[in-house]
């Protein structure tokens, strides 16, 4: 847990100082951060994706987690989530729907881009098999970057990605043990491929703004892809 405790550190104060001076920075220098880490996830999305061994499992897995994540209505729950939290800690209701729509928009991107990755799962399994957390280091340091240009475009929703951050990757930590023996380095590499689709399509959608996509629902590709791998190699093929 060492390794999530520091990023959960580095998540919150990037946000406070995001949201602190991000202010003195002009509104096109904010844009052009935001596009700039865009245009870096989905080059991290593709590089992760271009790691699989079979593209078919990952198009299987992004295709019946979209379905399950859309019968879940998961991009729903976390978006009545943000505006929850948002009544709670943000500005009130009548700086209007512009303002709500903005906090959500922050908790998502952030809580996605902070939770889905390869250093997310192996880097929680390593710190909680071994207690070597140099791999959440390096990622706790990217997400401090990230936290300060989210927070400084996206406002003061971007501190609540920590809680997530820390029940999420710290639950792979605390289960790791169990984990080791269901993940194969096979299932593991599947898994990060659909990642990098899933970040893909975060960079589309939040980031750049290309296109709307609800790609939260997309997360249970995360499962899905790795219990495809397994049923292909118990049945030999």
């Amino acid at each position: 847990m060492t390794g999530t405790i520091i990023n959960v550190f580095t998540v919150i104060l990037g946000s406070l100082l995001g949201l602190g001076f991000g202010k003195f920075f002009p509104q096109r220098a904010r844009e052009t951060i935001i596009a700039g880490l865009g245009l870096f996830t989905a080059a991290i999305g593709l590089k992760m994706f271009f790691e699989t061994q079979n593209e078919l499992i990952v198009l299987g897995g992004l295709l019946l987690g979209g379905l399950l994540g859309e019968w879940l209505k998961i991009e729903t729950h976390l978006s009545r989530l943000g505006e929850g939290l948002e009544k709670r800690f943000g500005k009130s209701a009548e700086d209007g729907s512009g303002e709500r729509s903005r906090f959500v928009r922050g908790f998502l991107t952030a809580s996605l881009v902070f939770c889905v990755g390869p250093m997310t799962i192996l880097g929680a399994l390593q710190d909680g098999l071994t207690g070597d957390y140099r791999l959440l280091a390096i990622k706790s340091v990217l997400d401090g970057f990230a936290s300060f240009a989210f927070a400084s475009t996206l406002g003061v929703g971007v501190i609540f990605a920590a809680p997530v951050v820390l029940f999420y990757q710290g639950g792979i930590s605390l289960l790791a043990a169990q984990i080791k023996f269901l993940l194969t380095d096979a299932m593991i590499t599947e898994m990060t491929a659909t990642g990098g689709v899933i970040l893909l399509g975060l960079a589309i959608s939040s980031l750049l703004e290309i296109k709307p996509i609800r790609v939260a629902n997309f997360l249970p590709g995360l499962v899905i892809s790795p219990l495809i791998v397994a049923i292909l190699a118990a049945l030999g093929v």
